[in-house]
């Protein structure tokens, strides 16, 4: 999810100048890179809306848009560093530098690479070089002050005595890091970078990396981390983090666009609800703010609900329907009747899997009654007898719809001399089995009238088993 919102935000900002939204895969690390996680990537960004204007599949006059097919660059561009001065091969063996690392670690003190490889005679180094030594290249680090302005947070500088030289090509030919968003910034014409503050320690490298090789410097956005509920970085602890789960758990993308969009930035007035136009329009790197960001997701499910309730009746069902289906919830082939039912259940979903377990009590053929439900509602003396008379007055009720429903209910309350409400939360348990449901005479008005009495006379059946159970 946060690189879902980094994107986001990346691309409201190339929109709303009419600038290139370029999508490269960062796939140098072979054991964290897989093609199933770059399927998701793309699929994550898709579902969002969020098109590329360069990269994967599209293409672009930059290509290749994968790490893993432009090490040639990568390589030719460390060895351009050494050519200038700005870069050097370092032979340590990672038992030397673990071994340092864990020495000063016992000091209590703060470990840096000691530079060791820069002051090795020439006719060292080509001993090495005569044997296949494996080498990496580290970045001489000048000793000075390293500045930006990021468009954030201000001017942000390192005093570059607390950077080591970092090794910008590993000893396997693979570029890290630093090297490889460089190189891919400076050929892709990268003007703005817009990534999570936990990337402003890498940036005073990049900037160092860009002056050496003679390139104009992006402008550098650092946007604020999304945290969970306990104030900690989301994390998988916090339940999904990725876009395809929320996907698979119900959500619009268009509010989970809208979510991610107020995640750290604001459009400088009260709206919440806004389109992916809205979005587009208002968006500045000023508007966002320097502080982190909490993933709310009653938040998110508030919003979830302002999209469902706006979304055609016709799109609601081509999303829903499939879901019911799936959970073996039979939908009849009727789609008018279907809408309305969508329509009557849509007040009280907050995500699109809301709708299978609301829609479930009126299209399976028995009810299952909730406890509960039983136990608040139909413990009220002759109810059968009550429910008995209305079931016969609704066979007569024409027609049959909100109106003259309700007239029938509370007409036989009357009759009886009983309060309206007991025949309705008895009727509620009847038709859907719950304590809650929308308005009761559109729920019976909708299940029409076979149905209804159908209904009402089964739990007049249920009443009097449990009554001769009881007695028995």
């Amino acid at each position: 999810m946060g690189g879902a919102r980094t994107a986001l935000f990346n691309w409201l900002f190339a929109k709303h100048h009419g600038g290139t939204f370029v999508l490269r895969i960062e796939d140098t690390d072979v054991e964290r890179s897989s093609d199933d996680m770059v399927a998701g990537i793309l699929e994550g960004l898709r579902w969002l809306g969020l098109q590329w204007d360069e990269g994967p599949e599209v293409g672009g006059p930059h290509g290749a848009y994968f790490q893993s097919q432009r090490l040639d660059r990568y390589r030719a561009a460390a060895a351009a560093l050494v050519a200038g001065g700005h870069a050097y091969s370092c032979y340590c063996s990672l038992e030397r530098l673990r071994e340092e690392r864990d020495t000063a670690e016992a000091r209590g003190e703060a470990w840096q690479y000691d530079r060791a490889c820069l002051r090795l005679p020439p006719e060292r180094i080509a001993a090495l070089e005569a044997t296949g030594a494996p080498r990496a290249i580290r970045f001489k680090v000048p000793e000075t002050t390293t500045a930006f302005a990021d468009a954030v947070h201000g001017r942000i500088a390192f005093d570059t005595r607390t950077i080591e030289d970092f090794v910008v090509l590993r000893s396997d030919g693979h570029p890290t890091y630093h090297l490889s968003v460089v190189v891919d910034d400076i050929d892709m014409q990268i003007t703005h970078v817009i990534r999570g503050d936990d990337h402003i320690s890498n940036t005073p490298k990049h900037v160092m990396l860009f002056e050496a090789m003679a390139a104009p410097v992006p402008v550098f956005a650092h946007v604020p981390l999304i945290l969970g509920a306990d104030k900690k970085r989301l994390s998988k602890r916090h339940g999904a983090t990725s876009v395809t789960e929320y996907r698979r758990q119900g959500y619009l993308p268009d509010a989970m666009v809208n979510f991610l969009a107020l995640l750290g930035w604001s459009p400088g007035d009260d709206r919440e609800v806004m389109s992916l136009d809205d979005l587009t329009a208002a968006f500045s790197l000023e508007g966002i703010s320097g502080g982190n960001a909490v993933f709310n997701t009653e938040k998110l499910d508030w919003m979830n609900g302002q999209y469902i309730a706006k979304l055609p009746v016709d799109r609601l069902a081509a999303a829903v329907v499939p879901l019911m289906t799936d959970a073996g919830v039979p939908v009849p082939a009727a789609s008018e009747w279907v809408h309305s039912l969508l329509e009557l259940l849509r007040p009280r979903a907050r995500r699109l899997v809301d709708f299978v377990e609301l829609a479930r009590p009126y299209l399976v053929d028995t009810v299952d009654y909730q406890p509960e439900a039983v136990e608040k509602h139909l413990g009220i003396p002759n109810l059968g007898d009550h429910l008995a008379a209305l079931a016969m007055a609704l066979r007569t009720t024409d027609p049959f719809d909100e109106p003259h429903v309700e007239a029938a209910v509370r007409g036989t309350a009357a009759d009886r001399a009983i309060k309206a409400g007991v025949l309705i939360h008895a009727v509620r348990v009847a038709a859907t089995g719950r304590t809650t449901s929308p308005g009761l005479f559109e729920v019976l008005a909708l299940l029409g009238r076979d149905r209804t009495v159908q209904r009402i006379e089964e739990l007049v059946n249920f009443l009097a088993t449990r009554t001769a159970q009881s007695f028995s």
